[in-house]
């Protein structure tokens, strides 16, 4: 099921009031290094530090009375997590989360200051999804997925209607737009409410360099999976293979796929906290980190997405020595 701008228009209905309109901001020094003007959407300002919270309420807040009082589960290693957690919360729905073991424990801190309850497991010998659908079945919970649901999808895409107004506001036309991309929710929702509101402005992707399984379906023209790609610093997008959904709206809307290191988005983090004083995670900056690694030069005007900010101290410390 592929998803309209007018679903995106009704999930911007439901999250208002809930979600946060997060800046949009600019500095000089880093348009000076990136070689244009960058607009940065602050999304690691939204609640649970991440855009997964506007998915997470759309998907909730849809849900049938006899539906929430049963209950959810999801699956994540962290920001969607939290998103869930968080709608969960607001909404008087009892929230289970299957989270890894090794997951960053500020964001496991998090899912628990909230209410939800996890249920651990090795990502090395364990199928979360599985584990999520033996819950499931147990207490007839509805599974929220991270990024293969439509009411998600849509959810996301509230940060495109809203980055799209504030560039009005702002008498800006982006030339060329870049988002994260783990599952690929995010990029599918807000390139879809780009393609409607900006539709001259490019799409382009943005992974990390051991998890570019977007970038490899969109070279070969099919969406491919990666085998046994080694751990990552940006654990928000260890997702092996683009979504079933997602895949097909991302493979029409994208301009191309950007991949970038640890060590560069660990830099990023760096310059972020310094100039544009917002914290982020290595996952939630890979696309300023491509903007700052000289990948859209030719275009004067990009917008990026700073997809989250629920960074564990010790990355942040080994950022700020850089």
């Amino acid at each position: 099921m592929s998803i309209q701008f007018d679903d995106i228009v009704a999930a911007a209905k439901r999250v208002e009031g809930q979600a946060r309109t997060t800046p949009v901001l600019e500095n000089r020094i880093i348009n000076r290094i990136a070689g244009g003007r960058v607009l940065a959407k602050a999304e690691c300002l939204q609640h649970t530090g991440s855009f997964k919270y506007r998915g997470a309420y759309n998907r909730l807040s849809a849900m049938s009375a006899a539906q929430q009082a049963k209950g959810v589960v999801a699956f994540s290693s962290g920001n969607h997590a939290q998103g869930v957690s968080r709608a969960a919360k607001q909404l008087g729905i009892d929230a289970i989360i299957v989270m890894p073991a090794d997951a960053p424990k500020v964001k496991v801190k998090g899912v628990l200051a909230d209410g939800a309850a996890i249920h651990s497991y090795d990502r090395m010998t364990e199928s979360r999804e599985d584990i999520a659908a033996q819950i499931a079945k147990r207490d007839g919970r509805t599974i929220v997925p991270s990024f293969d649901d439509s009411y998600i999808i849509a959810g996301q895409g509230t940060a495109g209607i809203e980055f799209a107004k504030q560039c009005e506001e702002m008498d800006v036309k982006l030339d060329a737009l870049v988002i994260c991309m783990g599952g690929g929710g995010l990029c599918a929702g807000i390139s879809t409410a780009f393609k409607t509101l900006s539709p001259k402005t490019k799409i382009f992707g943005a992974e990390p360099s051991d998890y570019n399984d977007h970038q490899m379906s969109y070279a070969r023209g099919q969406r491919t999976s990666l085998v046994n790609p080694p751990p990552t610093l940006c654990d928000a997008l260890m997702t092996p293979q683009p979504g079933a959904l997602t895949w097909p709206i991302n493979s029409k809307n994208l301009s191309g796929v950007f991949d970038v290191t640890d060590e560069q988005c660990l830099m990023t983090l760096q310059l972020a906290k310094r100039h544009l004083d917002v914290t982020l995670e290595p996952g939630g900056s890979v696309a300023l980190t491509a903007a700052l690694g000289g990948k859209l030069k030719g275009f004067e005007t990009v917008g990026v997405i700073l997809s989250g900010g629920n960074v564990d101290p010790g990355v942040m410390a080994r950022a700020m020595t850089l």
